[in-house]
């Protein structure tokens, strides 16, 4: 099996904002996803995966508010 690297020859972007972009979007996506994760284990009452889902929830949120920052500061040419 190959594994190629898409540089930008297929999407036409090849920058590296594009990558952060991505990267805010997963983790916001990620974060809902575990809004969803969150809810099955409290209806279940596992407080041990409550606990790990919010902890990664918090991790998530936290990640895309890095990343919007530094893509904003990017963008504005800082």
């Amino acid at each position: 099996m190959t594994s190629t690297n898409e540089t930008g020859d297929v999407t036409g972007t090849r920058d590296k904002d594009y990558n952060l972009i991505w990267y805010v979007e997963a983790c916001l996506s990620n974060a809902l996803r575990l809004e969803q994760y969150i809810q099955d284990a409290e209806r279940d009452q596992d407080s041990e995966l409550v606990d790990l889902f919010r902890k990664a929830q918090a991790d998530s949120r936290k990640g895309a508010e890095l990343g919007k920052q530094l893509l904003r500061a990017r963008l504005n040419g800082g």
